[in-house]
């Protein structure tokens, strides 16, 4: 059952000509001031914290599309575009988490926290979980459904996480976190606040390898319109249905019968439903083809109303050939010898505005593949990263 979440905004006119100003207050149900309340842009370093009488300001360098979070734990977090608020005065009210009912059907263990750590970690931090790590990892709380194989983890807690290699302690609000085994995808969505830690030679350098060829990187490149100077190739890519994958009825016998083995004795399996279950674990849903190559950017965008937006139905492949950047006698120079990264984005006929930023409306919802699904906690930068910061 999907909780409710009561969350009110109340704008007032706050006009102010030549600044990027946000203003206001933040107070619960009954009208009180609520202090220490987290007031970012999400992914990025801008940021304040509300007083005592719940007030805030909160400064931008310039325009932007970042959602603006309210985060304090043991309330419920509250986003809105800034868009929507700047130059405005604000009146948030927070809602305690303990005063919204939640029904939980599978709960959540500490056994399945124990069973599944390591399968987080190494979906959501990446490899290098020694320089990368979660302060405050004790907090997260593990729910595994058996039956549908479905792994969810929430954080009641902002989630703390310091990483050595790119100089930022991160405070993550894990929104959503959910594997399907059966189907092999890992999800998860949440917000971020950065702040820096150190930034020395080497820790640049981190940030620009880290940076380069990512999918903000691309991003970035499609908004300005310098794809191919950013050396980013996109392939069109065709899904057709895979003949030797199950249908959509021997799925479902396999799964009756997967039903059928925890209620009676069985000792021996059908040979059909063997070859079902052998198709479904080696071979994919749909094969792929190349049908179009280093199509431009017209091709997967549009522009409306000033806005521009990826809007494409085909799959697309995104190829960019890699320089590691190295510090030689002080200076940040490019390897000579590329590493050659291929990423898929799967749009799905759906639309999504592209920020220059390189961060997209409901991010969440667009599906990667490939080397940009690599880009994991352990290579976030903040949105407001530039090249050689």
């Amino acid at each position: 059952m999907k909780k409710t979440v009561l969350l009110f905004l109340m704008i007032c006119p706050f006009y102010v000509l030549f600044s990027q100003t946000i203003k206001g207050t933040v107070i619960n149900d009954i009208e009180k001031p609520i202090a220490n309340v987290n007031i970012y842009l999400d992914g990025t370093k801008t940021g304040t914290i509300s007083a005592e009488d719940g007030s805030f300001t909160l400064n931008l360098n310039s325009k932007n599309n970042n959602s603006l979070v309210f985060k304090k734990d043991n309330y419920e977090t509250f986003t809105i575009n800034t868009s929507e608020v700047l130059n405005k005065k604000l009146k948030v009210v927070l809602i305690k988490t303990k005063d919204i009912e939640e029904v939980v059907i599978i709960p959540f263990t500490e056994t399945a926290y124990k069973n599944y750590i390591k399968f987080f970690l190494d979906s959501f931090i990446g490899e290098d979980q020694a320089n990368v790590r979660i302060k405050n990892q004790r907090s997260l709380k593990f729910s595994y459904d058996k039956s549908n194989k479905i792994l969810r983890v929430k954080a009641p807690q902002t989630l703390i996480i310091e990483n050595k290699n790119l100089g930022y302690t991160i405070d993550y609000n894990l929104e959503e976190f959910i594997a399907s085994f059966d189907e092999n995808t890992t999800r998860f969505i949440g917000t971020s606040f950065f702040k820096e830690t150190k930034n020395s030679d080497k820790v640049k350098l981190n940030r620009m390898n880290a940076y380069d060829g990512s999918q903000v990187h691309f991003f970035r490149s499609v908004f300005t319109g310098t794809v191919k100077n950013e050396g980013f190739i996109v392939n069109q890519i065709t899904k057709y249905p895979n003949s030797k994958y199950p249908t959509e009825e021997e799925l479902q016998r396999l799964k009756d019968f997967a039903k059928t083995i925890k209620t009676k004795t069985i000792t021996s399996v059908p040979a059909d439903l063997l070859d079902i279950g052998t198709r479904k674990r080696n071979e994919p849903p749909y094969k792929i083809a190349i049908t179009k190559t280093q199509i431009p950017e017209s091709d997967y965008t549009k522009k409306t109303d000033g806005k521009l937006f990826l809007d494409y139905k085909y799959m697309m492949q995104i190829n960019f050939k890699k320089y590691y950047y190295e510090l030689i006698k002080g200076s940040f120079v490019k390897s000579s010898i590329p590493i050659n990264q291929t990423s898929f984005l799967h749009p799905e006929d759906q639309s999504y505005e592209i920020y220059d930023n390189g961060n997209t409306s409901n991010p969440g919802q667009l599906t990667n593949q490939g080397d940009f699904a690599k880009d994991k906690i352990e290579k976030l930068l903040p949105l407001d990263y530039q090249l050689g910061d």
